[in-house]
């Protein structure tokens, strides 16, 4: 810390409390009309994780693996900051800032506070993170933004709110994304990373910055400027000035022989007008930072301070203006342009960085990642909503909070985090955190579900385990126990119906809530299973049966072991029908009927029967083999790159057969299939359930051959596509995408498959004008439609090379086992009419990223009388196309509440209405006394939100602001919600009457 900063640090913290602030737009550097100002953005970009963790980044450890220390540029640029009122710096990662902040002394807190007001230490973004844009569901991209930017309010007030989202590193963007920032309140968005070919074409029609049209049932409230920067996200060429730069500095003594000022203003002039005949204003901005620069933050400002001093000494020549500026004020100018913007509808996928290297394998690299990061944010928002109703139980005090799974699910969405596109060891550090996160939250659920079932206080609370590997049935409380119970919570505010399976060792009957007898089914575990678990559990059956759950509620399940007579025969296995059919065989529920060919037991045609339409369907698993670069180029598929070496995959049917076995029962009627030794399947139909499961196995993908390889599973259809198929964003809006083709610009067919792959969230479909088949996922994966009727996904990799996007090992995971990484996961069938299509798949997405949060605990003699068997947090359900998004504690006491009408404008008849419902009276534990409303991230009154207007092209005249909601009516709470709306408040609240 240098001298300088020290006597400043008593100087600013003495004035701190009487400067009025001066951020935002307001504090924004003078610029110079009628010259070219160059807006130079002091930056760091710092990965919360990717080749070392997060820890070892912040720390600066491992530098042999890269030389980086994340506390090390906040020390310096602060010291900087401080000497010089014109310079200014911006941030991003909350992740790392807070834990700076948390260990600086009041002294340095208060100056940070004044260079926060002074507008000269800007953040942008303020997220915990800068998320991944493809494989983020948008659940936990609203909460990792909400933590950041919790802290910056928290801690620096109204002049901590970020203005511009900066997504420069993720590898593609979503118009989704774009949707939710905008709701934020942010008023523009900037990334580097956009297909060369389309980063060529808007150079060359002058459209690097564009009105995003982010949401068509939105509508303006959606809408956001963005620019894709012009030097990636690095500086121009020749001025770098950091540490680890070879860049000649400014050496401005004239007696020195290397003097090289008039070089070096001339340079940046040329390139400064170079990048303005692209951009076509009076403004541009140059990104003087990059990955983990500024640990000596002297370098870089020292040379910039010449620089603009020397640039601006001959401005009178060459009309150039340099002056240091933010993201934000850069913004701000070109809204003061007069100009009408042009404008953009699709997103910004896939990525490609070369003719040969689209960035599509990342969209499903590291599987089991992705589903566990995924099935934590379920269980995130399960203790989130018990956290709330604990809040209100008389004589319970928490020991643990969600607060640190919240922060571990916040570095999870960073782009090199769920992407999977990080380093093995950084990979399992994530996963360790989500590990240690979940663990509180598990105390936490325990605890509050132990008060709740409480009737009497003399009688201890039960204590609650959970089973992490219910999905490969091995549960030890459940196994290893004659008697147990089974507490099922529902985190949706509507009444849901779902299948609990659980291991056993042998017939059990089940108990009801209310006393009577739950209808079950005994089966033996698939082979597959038994594969996929190892060592880690041995039961030899599972027990299936159906459950209805009420709206934010639990009911409490009764198992006991039978020991013969009628009972055990009432519940026995021979309930269960197992066989392995000779000829053509179907299996039906009352919506579905699914066929199979008797002899390769492939799955043959599917039947809605509602409509009574069919369609051909030979569901299938391939692999593509993994390039390691051919004559063509030197590209090899990788972590990020999903490269074929051949375009066409290798069927992974055997050719003879997949050794059908048909199990059938009163709560599900099963198909197994075996493809291969390291990869099954299990098809299901549940009894009264409109989809079928598609239950995959595979791994370890053999690489003895040395071959890498590529898995997906593919259904070919009759059904006439036309090159067309539809993929989602962020597991909320759903796009268009045609094979071959591209919206905004000519695609260059380079590589047919990896070209035609796009993210796939939660759900991807093919349509006709009458049918729709639509593939819901249980994580995020890639995916394409590689022919008319045909929908492919790909579920697991295994590759042999890098692929020298920077992580520097192949995506060879071995696993727990050391032989390969084995996934289970679950797609989830749908064929219905296409006006019943919608309904059918929001209504299924819903359910399956806020599953039931399953826990078990030892049975207590006489449990129904001593223990609430049933109860719900609510006084009523929710109208279906409401989804409860956010229910958290929040500060003071208040409450964050998050509603959104998850339906499209146009999808459904009746459910894309407007939809309104009441708050008051709504929920049982406490009573609502007032409700603020405020932007989607709760870090700003939306009456407060003020974001900037621009002109476009498809509108004959300025566009007026969008129409904020009609404020939520005192009395009676009501809610209205338009299709794709999402309304957030803060409700202060009191303990309700009992």
């Amino acid at each position: 810390m240098s001298v300088h900063f020290l006597a400043f640090l008593s100087i600013l913290a003495f004035s701190s409390g009487g400067v009025l602030a001066t951020c935002g737009y307001k504090g924004c550097p003078a610029t110079v009309p009628g010259m070219l100002n160059v807006h130079l953005v002091p930056h760091t970009h710092d990965d919360v994780g990717w080749l070392k963790t997060v820890d070892q980044y912040y720390y600066g450890d491992k530098n042999k693996i890269q030389n980086a220390g994340v506390q090390y540029i906040l020390d310096t640029v602060i010291a900087e900051l401080v000497e010089d009122p014109a310079k200014r710096f911006i941030y991003v990662e909350i992740a790392f800032f807070s834990r700076w902040w948390n260990e600086q002394t009041d002294k340095t807190k208060a100056l940070v506070k004044q260079l926060v007001n002074e507008g000269r230490l800007e953040f942008v973004n303020g997220g915990w993170c800068m998320n991944d844009e493809a494989s983020t569901h948008y659940n936990a991209i609203i909460d990792q933004m909400t933590v950041g930017l919790r802290f910056l309010k928290e801690n620096f007030g109204d002049c901590g709110k970020p203005l511009t989202a900066w997504q420069i590193d993720p590898f593609g963007h979503s118009r989704e994304y774009a949707s939710l920032v905008a709701q934020m309140g942010f008023d523009s968005l900037y990334f580097a990373r956009l297909d060369y070919l389309d980063k060529a074409e808007r150079i060359k029609t002058h459209t690097m910055e564009r009105v995003w049209h982010a949401s068509p049932s939105l509508g303006k409230t959606a809408d956001l400027f963005f620019g894709a920067l012009y030097y990636h996200y690095g500086p121009p060429p020749g001025f770098c000035y950091d540490v680890y730069c070879a860049d000649p500095p400014i050496m401005d003594d004239p007696n020195l022989f290397d003097y090289n000022v008039d070089e070096r203003v001339a340079e940046f002039v040329r390139l400064a007008q170079g990048q303005n005949d692209v951009y076509g204003t009076n403004h541009i901005m140059f990104t003087m930072g990059s990955d983990f620069q500024y640990s000596n933050a002297p370098m870089w400002y020292k040379n910039l301070d010449k620089l603009i001093k020397y640039v601006n000494a001959k401005q009178n020549e060459t009309k150039v203006h340099a002056l240091y500026s933010t993201p934000s004020c850069y913004t701000y100018n070109l809204n003061k342009v007069p100009k009408r913007w042009s404008i953009k509808n699709d997103d910004f996928f896939p990525y490609a960085d070369e003719p040969h290297a689209f960035w599509t394998g990342y969209f499903t690299s590291r599987p089991g990642l992705k589903g566990y990061v995924r099935e934590t944010n379920n269980f995130l928002q399960v203790c989130k909503q018990l956290e709330v109703w604990g809040s209100f139980l008389p004589n319970l005090k928490l020991q643990t909070n969600s607060n640190i799974l919240r922060k571990f699910m916040g570095v999870a969405q960073h782009h090199d985090a769920v992407s999977g596109t990080e380093k093995q060891n950084v990979s399992d550090d994530y996963a360790e955190r989500l590990s240690i996160g979940r663990a509180e939250c598990k105390e936490l659920v325990s605890d509050v579900l132990g008060k709740l079932v409480q009737k009497n206080s003399s009688v201890p609370s039960p204590q609650f385990v959970f089973c992490d590997y219910l999905n490969i049935s091995v549960c030890p409380l459940t196994v290893n126990n004659k008697q147990f119970t089974i507490t099922a919570y529902n985190p949706i505010a509507r009444q849901v119906t779902t299948v609990v399976r659980i291991p056993v060792t042998s017939n059990y009957s089940i108990t009801g809530p209310s006393g009577k007898p739950v209808t079950t089914q005994l089966q033996d575990v698939s082979e597959g299973t038994k594969q996929v678990r190892r060592n880690r559990g041995s039961a030899p059956k599972e027990l299936l049966f159906q459950v209805t759950l009420p709206p934010l509620g639990f009911q409490t399940y009764i198992a006991e072991a039978s020991q013969g007579g009628v009972k055990a025969r009432r519940h026995s296995q021979s309930q269960t029908e197992a066989f392995k059919p000779n000829a053509d065989t179907t299996i039906e529920n009352q919506f579905l009927s699914l066929t199979f060919d008797g002899s390769t037991g492939l799955l043959k045609s599917m039947t809605d029967k509602k409509s009574q339409k069919s369609t051909s369907v030979r569901q299938s698993f391939y692999w593509y083999t993994s390039s390691m670069g051919d004559l063509k180029s030197s590209q090899k598929s990788g972590a990020y790159i999903f490269r074929p070496l051949i375009q066409t995959p290798t069927d992974l049917f055997n050719g003879t057969s997949v050794g059908l076995t048909v199990i059938k029962g009163p709560v599900a009627t099963e198909v197994r299939q075996q493809f291969q030794p390291w990869l099954s399947q299990v098809i299901r139909l549940y009894n009264n359930r409109e989809f079928a499961e598609f239950e995959w196995t595979v791994g370890p993908i053999p690489i003895k051959d040395r071959v890498g390889k590529e898995i997906i599973t593919r259904f070919d259809t009759d059904l006439q596509t036309n090159s067309t198929f539809y993929t989602d964003a962020n597991g909320r809006q759903i796009l268009q995408r045609i094979r071959d083709h591209r919206f905004d610009w000519q695609y260059n067919n380079t590589e047919p498959v990896s070209g035609n792959y796009y993210p796939i969230n939660s759900r991807a479909f093919i349509t006709d004008d009458k049918m729709q088949m639509t593939v819901m996922t249980d994580r995020s994966q890639g995916g394409s439609s590689m022919k008319d009727g045909s929908l492919e996904i790909m579920i697991h990799r295994r590759t042999l090379g890098d692929d020298h996007r920077g992580v520097g090992e192949p995506l060879n995971e071995t696993g727990q086992f050391g032989d390969g990484l084995i996934v289970r996961g679950q797609h989830f069938v749908l064929f219905t009419s296409v006006d019943k299509a919608a309904a059918a798949h929001r209504l299924l997405g819903e359910e399956l990223y806020m599953a039931p949060s399953l826990s078990f605990s030892q049975w207590v003699p006489d449990w129904a009388t001593k223990f609430n068997t049933m109860k719900s947090m609510v006084s009523r359900s929710l109208p279906s196309n409401v989804h409860l998004l956010t229910l958290e504690s929040w500060t003071n006491g208040n409450i964050l509440i998050r509603a959104e009408n998850q339906f499209a404008i146009d999808e459904d008849p009746v459910l894309s209405q407007k939809v309104k419902f009441q708050l008051k009276g709504l929920f049982e534990p406490f009573v609502i006394t007032n409700l603020e409303e405020m932007t989607l991230s709760a870090n700003e009154p939306l009456a407060d939100e003020k974001r900037l207007q621009w002109n476009v092209t498809d509108s004959p005249s300025p566009t007026p602001p969008a129409v904020k909601p009609v404020p939520v009516p005192p009395s009676t709470l009501t809610v209205s919600l338009n299709p794709m709306e999402i309304r957030t408040f803060i409700a202060t609240v009191k303990q309700a009457k009992n």
